[in-house]
């Protein structure tokens, strides 16, 4: 296996991208959940979790190579992310599972060979029915994987998104001559505001249904614990956490010293903020306790 072998050799792996599988970081369009992703693919949820290679042989045919090593592709993730040339090439014994085809869409090809197609299955997988060649969850229209994605676009770009809601929450008080809750930050428009209150009704009226059962479901997070991966917590600036929680139809994201935003599946590209409220940091700080964390 290698990224930089120019030789015919159909068996060499052409590296052109690669992504980590683990409990606290994997790519949230295959899943609410590490189990989730991990089934997606077809891989047991080891708890170490793996590092996936997607490349093309030989012949232009996507694979997608699961590897135990997961430090060797952090540090090659690492590597390109700062611009640095790094030749990532796992060692046959670190190989889980080779995959046919990729579960993410990339835009990139391999120079000097065909285009990437799915590579045709070997013959024995023809007699005993070949699982399909993976492919990226259809995200044209919406639903599980765009919702997810969404969370995802937040979390990267929440300061556009923090200022966003600020100017939109000037701009309704301006239009109806009433101040926000100075305690909730909750927007006047009952349609896409939600307070921050609690479930057990200490404290402003949950204004929206589907906000009020993603709280109630986040407690519950809180008394049983959801499955790994469920609640991810990274790095924020001045000393917060991003936290990051999916569940059935519904994801959130939110900064522990800030709102949240919740995204639902019954709501196509609806952003719910939830302001801060009296009871929505004690919920944010016990759910960051909770929470799988890179290592």
């Amino acid at each position: 296996m290698s990224g930089t072998d120019k030789s015919a050799d159909e068996d060499a792996l052409f590296v052109l991208s690669a992504v980590l599988l683990t409990p606290a970081q994997f790519p949230s369009v295959l899943g609410d959940d590490f189990p989730e992703a991990c089934a997606a693919l077809g891989l047991e949820p080891y708890d170490r979790g793996y590092g996936l290679v997607l490349g093309q042989d030989g012949t232009g045919g996507r694979w997608t190579v699961a590897v135990d090593d997961v430090s060797l592709v952090a540090v090659a993730i690492a590597a390109w992310d700062c611009g640095m040339e790094y030749d990532l090439s796992p060692g046959e014994r670190t190989v889980v599972a080779a995959i046919p085809g990729w579960p993410l869409a990339l835009a990139v090809a391999a120079p000097g060979i065909p285009a990437p197609h799915d590579p045709d299955p070997e013959p024995d997988e023809e007699a005993d029915g070949a699982r399909p060649s993976l492919a990226p969850p259809d995200t044209t229209s919406w639903g599980p994987a765009q919702r997810r994605l969404g969370a995802d676009e937040i979390a990267l770009q929440w300061e556009a998104w923090r200022d966003q809601f600020d100017h939109e929450d000037e701009r309704q008080r301006a239009e109806t001559g009433t101040e926000a809750d100075a305690d909730t930050g909750a927007k006047p428009d009952a349609d896409s505001a939600a307070a921050a209150a609690a479930t057990d009704g200490g404290g402003p009226e949950i204004l929206h249904d589907g906000v009020r059962r993603v709280l109630k479901e986040l407690h519950g997070y809180l008394e049983s614990s959801p499955p790994l991966g469920r609640v991810r917590s990274r790095f924020a600036p001045a000393g917060a956490r991003m936290l990051r929680a999916d569940g059935p139809g519904w994801s959130l994201v939110a900064r522990t010293d800030d709102i949240a935003y919740i995204l639902l599946d019954d709501e196509p590209n609806e952003v719910l903020p939830v302001g801060r409220g009296p009871e929505l940091p004690k919920l944010l700080e016990a759910l960051d306790r909770i929470a799988v964390r890179p290592s």
